[in-house]
């Protein structure tokens, strides 16, 4: 198979797209696109048998039947900038190949995620990890930007003295806390990365995964344009049902009540909604 070049995706390579305050994703390098997507499912025709029309059909019938081998010979290297309670919940994700700063070879920058008065909010009191929509009093986000902030410069501060002293720097780093930004090199498949952004775009997930999310949205779109807009309609936009719900669906379109409650209801009515 020939070298794939996209025009889109090579107008953003090794572009920063910014995210929080110091953060950035960027698209090193990729192989692959819609057309290796095509490629790889019809492997014993040659390029340009089909028509666009045909390969957007082909691409959307793979996904929604989760065909998903396809997807798996395109891949995206990206080099991303995160705090690192960020990176914690973005390692989940097992099906890449990373690498990441070290702490033990380099000396931390002084660079910690600071949220805007606009994304603090109190905790929600249904959802465990979690925040409320309710609106805190800008006094108190004041304090908590204040509190954050001296922390933060203060346990820098003992960090370089540290430092300074000649202190082993994995010693000097293990009071860093979790707003320190972090980077990496990561590599990831089209599949799982679709996979990724469902989950990290979520509204369920936390607020500064999800900037993250819509970020490599935009490249994955870039490079995958057919294939984005098929994850949009069946992952995104789309729903599963279980036994229960398909069940309730029978029941209401034949004049009865929905028999769900509690928990199941509420879901039901979300994917509904």
């Amino acid at each position: 198979m020939a070298h794939i070049i996209v025009p889109e995706a090579e107008k953003i390579l090794d572009k920063e797209i910014k995210v929080l305050d110091h953060g950035f994703v960027r698209l090193v390098d990729y192989m692959g696109s819609d057309a290796r997507i095509v490629q790889t499912a019809r492997v014993s025709y040659g390029e340009g048998t089909k028509t666009l029309r045909e390969d957007a059909g082909l691409i959307d019938y793979l996904l929604r039947h989760e065909h998903s081998s396809p997807f798996e010979h395109v891949i995206f290297e990206f080099h991303a900038k995160m705090p690192i309670f960020v990176a914690r919940q973005w390692i989940r994700h097992r099906t890449a190949r990373l690498n990441e700063i070290s702490g033990r070879y380099s000396v931390i920058k002084d660079e910690f995620y600071v949220p805007d008065a606009s994304s603090i909010n109190f905790q929600n009191k249904e959802n465990k990890q979690g925040r409320a929509i309710d609106d805190v009093p800008d006094e108190l986000k004041d304090k908590v930007i204040d509190i954050l902030s001296k922390d933060q410069q203060s346990v820098y501060k003992n960090y370089e003295e540290m430092i300074d002293d000649d202190i082993a720097r994995e010693l000097a780093r293990i009071n860093l806390p979790l707003s320190t930004y972090t980077e990496w090199y990561w590599q990831m498949d089209l599949k799982n990365m679709f996979h990724f952004l469902k989950l990290r775009m979520d509204h369920h997930a936390q607020w500064e995964i999800q900037e993250y999310g819509r970020a490599m949205a935009k490249i994955v779109k870039a490079v995958c344009p057919l294939a984005y807009t098929s994850f949009e309609k069946h992952m995104v936009n789309g729903a599963r049902f279980s036994e229960h719900e398909l069940n309730a669906i029978k029941l209401m379109l034949d004049g009865k009540q929905n028999p769900l409650e509690g928990r199941r209801l509420k879901e039901f009515e979300q994917k509904l909604n």
